[in-house]
C-alpha cells in the first residue's frame, strides 16, 4: 500500500545517506503516516492520514 496522505498528497522523497566516510547510498525519506478514523460527508471512515494534517485539524476525527 502507497505511503500517501489521503488528504495532502505527501508521500516518500528521495535522498542520500552520506557516511563518515563519504559512503553514499540512496534512501526514502518516509512520510509519517497514521491511520484514523475522521468524518467524512457525515459519516465515519478510516483514513491515512500524515501527522501535518492531524495536527493542523484539516481532518475532524470521529469519537
Amino acid at each position: 500500500m502507497a505511503r500517501r496522505c489521503e488528504v495532502c498528497g505527501k508521500g516518500p522523497v528521495v535522498g542520500r545517506n552520506v557516511s563518515h566516510a563519504h559512503n553514499v547510498t540512496r534512501r526514502r525519506f518516509e512520510a509519517n503516516i497514521q491511520t484514523v478514523r475522521a468524518i467524512v460527508n457525515g459519516g465515519v471512515k478510516r483514513l491515512r492520514v500524515c501527522t501535518r494534517c492531524i495536527r493542523s485539524n484539516r481532518i475532524t476525527k470521529a469519537a
